[in-house]
């Protein structure tokens, strides 16, 4: 069994689900494409579905068809992937539960330039997921909010190298996140979209140094949800905006550390109210050895808060994770940590103002037993602690393990 456990790594850019990680192999179609379909059967047992005070135990089979498509050109590249999964529970999740997730993700890349020299490149990206509340409870960094959902993320950005030390980038994006409020039992849940313009500019000073300054405007629309907690919800707006100021350094700190740290400032409009604060990126990606890996992200950035409407949330993300290979890249461990702190504040009640936790730990191997058939499981704890705002809000802990087989071609 000890052979069987292995973590599902949400760290940002770090990594994926086990049953969806690279695997050699695969159906060739010419020089250039290769299609890798699989097949991933998991059970999972879960000590508190509702993520609340009063936990619940349950346990969940899945089955989970999907395919990953790579396709290289000389100067260009496409990836993407898509799945679908059935999830049948046991009594200890609620009949409103859905039966279904699925998703799919596009990346194309272009670059007429290499190794820092001058031209263009361009980056676009695609996704979306129809997301099951047994899903993994740390999607999105950590957010530990359990809730039927779905998601659509669409950018791009484009980068100049003017010279090999000056570079401009310009970047879109816009995010879209619904939530499904038809479940009785649970408060509401606000969606939104969110649209995002922005740039930087940087100037290599030298191999190891890179200065930065970057600037974005993002413009969000709140969905009605339900009218929880608001006196009168005909003059709340569901409408916000604000803009980010940061600079900083990036770049490689030696040949196997890389790193990116911006400092700044955001300002955030809301109902009939405004906040200010500091913010923060920051990444360290280090490849300590041929078969260890770590890497770390931070941040911090204002949105509409999810549970209160008319409301802003100051969110702080960290995440921290390692990986290492073995037996010629057969056992793959992993270990991640990850805290986020929600503070939200309303113009509408200021009995709904509240800060929240959260911190996850997680532990898995993955092992491939051959080219076809690799078994994989996942050990993941989180406790989640409330400051002020509404009483119905009370602190939880919540474990959960899985174990599962993977067949792929």
């Amino acid at each position: 069994m000890k052979k069987s456990l292995v973590l599902f790594t949400v760290l940002l850019a770090m990594a994926a689900q086990a049953e969806e990680m690279d695997r050699p192999g695969g159906i060739k179609i010419g020089q250039r494409m290769t299609i890798r379909p699989y097949v991933s059967l998991g059970f999972t047992h879960d000590s508190n579905v509702d993520s609340s005070k009063h936990s619940k135990r349950g346990e969940s089979w899945t089955v989970q068809p999907g395919a990953s498509l790579e396709y290289k050109a000389e100067n260009w590249a496409l990836t993407g992937s898509a799945y679908y999964s059935y999830h049948a529970y046991s009594s200890g999740y609620s009949h409103q539960q859905n039966e279904s997730s699925y998703g799919e993700q596009l990346n194309f890349n272009w670059s007429n330039s290499s190794h820092g020299s001058k031209g263009w490149s361009l980056l676009l990206t695609e996704s979306y997921r129809q997301i099951s509340q047994d899903d993994d409870m740390s999607n999105d960094g950590g957010r530990g909010t359990g809730r039927d959902r779905e998601q659509l993320d669409v950018g791009g950005s484009i980068e100049h190298r003017f010279t090999d030390r000056l570079h401009a980038a310009v970047n879109a994006s816009y995010y879209y996140l619904d939530y499904d409020n038809k479940v009785g039992s649970y408060a509401p849940m606000y969606g939104w979209d969110r649209w995002t313009a922005g740039g930087e500019i940087g100037y290599a000073a030298s191999k190891w140094t890179d200065f930065i300054l970057a600037g974005s405007y993002q413009d969000y629309t709140s969905d009605n949800g339900k009218q929880y907690y608001v006196d009168n919800a005909s003059k709340v707006r569901n409408s916000s905006k604000g803009y980010t100021v940061q600079a900083g350094l990036g770049s490689y700190a030696t040949e196997r550390i890389s790193y990116r740290v911006l400092v700044g400032y955001a300002h955030y409009d809301y109902n009939d109210d405004s906040e200010n604060a500091p913010v923060y990126t920051a990444s360290l990606n280090w490849k300590m050895t041929d078969n260890w890996n770590m890497m770390a992200l931070a941040s911090r950035y204002y949105q509409p808060s999810e549970t209160s409407r008319g409301s802003s949330q100051l969110t702080d993300a960290i995440s921290w994770g390692v990986a290492h290979s073995m037996i010629r890249g057969k056992l793959n461990a992993t270990f991640d940590l990850a805290y986020r702190r929600q503070d939200t504040k309303s113009t509408v009640r200021e009995s709904v103002d509240y800060t929240q936790d959260i911190a996850t730990a997680r532990f898995g191997l993955n092992y491939s037993i051959n080219r076809f058939i690799g078994v994989f499981g996942s050990v993941e704890f989180q406790q989640a602690w409330y400051d002020g705002g509404n009483t119905s809000r009370d602190d939880y802990n919540r474990w959960r393990g899985t174990v599962g087989m993977r067949l792929s071609y």
